[in-house]
């Protein structure tokens, strides 16, 4: 047996990113006059960079 560590398997699927996106995209529409909003605004353009 190999002393190695075992690598670490993926959570996330490429095609959870864009369901993902598309889910906090229509939250953020349905929040956008609440101060929280410019976080998940920032959440969907990281989600839209990564799939």
């Amino acid at each position: 047996m190999s002393n190695e560590p075992q690598r670490s398997r993926a959570v996330f699927s490429t095609e959870d990113f864009s369901l993902l996106k598309e889910a906090v995209g229509d939250y953020v529409r349905k929040i956008a006059d609440e101060p929280r909003s410019a976080k998940f605004s920032n959440l969907y353009h990281r989600l839209g960079r990564l799939g």
